[in-house]
């Protein structure tokens, strides 16, 4: 019995009034008190599998690549122009391999309403520019930039992983690992040591490293009638058989080599790179797959390029999720099929927006209003901005209903003294759904190895289970 069901008792027992249910989030503090020992060892079990998980999905190309084998493995086919969407049948759609939707057909007509959880699968990280080879005091080094916003210095002095693809002008694509296996060399920028860097210290924060600085060392070792420079481009040719000019067409990405690790002598936390916002889809994907027939079509809506607006044709802000729903009602209209129906969808369906965000941290609380703050372990968060950033109080209500119902704490997140609309929500709710920010705390985000508590993204998991189900 957990502790809101005794205190209900109490009341009754003891005669004073009791006129409500106490709300669980706001009964029970931590998430850990309030689980049995089963549902402790299912956390247990998600966080194993979260973490082999995101070890292999470094990026959006990646993560889309690990999902089709997970997703197929439980009966997912590829939604085709002449496939049947018959209540119960499970399709997945890829845009361009960097985004996807996961969908299983519902009871209900489309023209209803859909559920739809949506996060983002990009995370910040360093990439190769366009030419990006060069050799400087007898190292052959590469140009870089970044994508999403990180502090710089965080990214020197770690092992990094080169991974990506490279493709060649005959069509074909070549797929590049080098640093995620334990055999594999990984790369490195190289910071200052404190013996020489006194002229540097008076920079700022943000300064300490320039994004011009982020250039990683990735070979040091002569031919005996070659330069270093040469000796990178004779491996690409013989390993890969590219050459420098391919580069112009590749998308490389360098990112943190370290594997995801317990925290904590409880083991309570991970720290991972790209839990922002692998986090929230690895549980969108996880609460899909359990869903047999649900009653209105449900769906996961994994994108690209969040850290960067959510621009491009595979960002938030293209058309491929209305494309996508469009294409649906064809298929279940044909030649009855007009816009009318497509409006209809989308004015009635349900959106959870989720993405992790910034929890408190014990060494710097100061920079929170800390009664509008979430913590690790204390479960899911709401995201409350202000500023008319927030989902509509009806619509917060329904959510704080299907939560509540199952047993799922929630606190809430408001930054402190200024609106911050967050995320993928708003250019979804552009479309007239109804839309809902929230996610889980996370200790170090942006940064190449962020903090997440286990029994956060097991109740993230279960509270996407609920809301397709609600």
């Amino acid at each position: 019995m957990n502790k809101v069901f005794k205190a209900a008792g109490l009341m009754l027992a003891t005669g004073l009034a009791f006129s409500a249910p106490l709300s669980l989030a706001a009964e029970e503090k931590s998430s850990w008190l309030a689980m049995s020992k089963k549902e402790l060892r299912q956390v247990e079990s998600y966080a194993s599998d979260y973490k082999a998980f995101i070890h292999k999905a470094r990026t959006e190309i990646s993560f889309v690549d690990e999902t089709i084998k997970l997703v197929e493995a439980q009966g997912f086919k590829a939604l085709k122009s002449d496939s049947v969407l018959t209540p119960g049948a499970r399709f997945y759609d890829i845009n361009r391999g960097r985004a996807m939707n996961l969908i299983v057909i519902g009871e209900k007509p489309l023209t209803q309403g859909v559920r739809i959880v949506g996060s983002h699968i990009d995370s910040p990280r360093i990439e190769l520019k366009g030419r990006p080879l060069y050799e400087k005091e007898g190292f052959a080094l590469v140009q870089t930039y970044i994508h999403g916003g990180i502090k710089n210095y965080q990214w020197v002095n770690i092992p990094l992983a080169l991974v990506g693809h490279v493709d060649k002008k005959d069509g074909s694509r070549v797929k590049i690992s080098i640093g995620l296996d334990a055999d594999d060399p990984v790369f490195m920028v190289p910071d200052l040591a404190p013996h020489v860097d006194q002229e540097y210290r008076k920079r700022s924060n943000r300064e300490v490293i320039k994004k011009e600085e982020l250039d990683a060392i990735i070979a040091s070792k002569p031919g005996k009638n070659s330069q270093v420079k040469q000796q990178v481009i004779d491996f690409l040719k013989a390993e890969y058989d590219i050459s420098l000019s391919d580069l112009v067409s590749a998308e490389l990405a360098l990112v943190p080599a370290m594997k995801p690790r317990d925290v904590g002598i409880d083991r309570a936390m991970i720290a991972a790179y790209g839990q922002d916002d692998k986090l929230a889809a690895f549980a969108s994907v996880k609460a899909i797959l359990e869903q047999k027939t649900p009653e209105y079509t449900a769906m996961a809506f994994l994108v690209d390029n969040e850290e960067v607006g959510n621009i491009n044709n595979t960002g938030a802000k293209s058309t491929y999720l209305v494309d996508l729903i469009s294409e649906m009602l064809y298929l279940n209209k044909g030649g009855d099929y007009n816009d009318h129906f497509l409006r209809q969808a989308l004015k009635n369906t349900k959106v959870i927006s989720t993405d992790v965000n910034p929890g408190v941290n014990p060494n710097w609380p100061g920079v929170w209003d800390l009664g509008n703050a979430p913590r690790l372990g204390q479960g899911v968060n709401l995201k409350l901005y202000g500023g008319g950033f927030n989902a509509n109080s009806e619509y917060i209500a329904w959510t704080r209903s299907y939560l509540d119902k199952a047993d799922i704490l929630w606190q809430t997140s408001t930054y402190k003294g200024k609106a911050s609309g967050g995320t993928i929500g708003s250019s979804l709710s552009k479309d007239n759904m109804e839309v809902i920010d929230f996610g889980v705390p996370v200790l170090s985000i942006h940064s190449p190895y962020a903090l997440s508590s286990k029994v956060d993204i097991y109740s993230l998991y279960r509270a996407m289970s609920a809301f397709y189900q609600y």
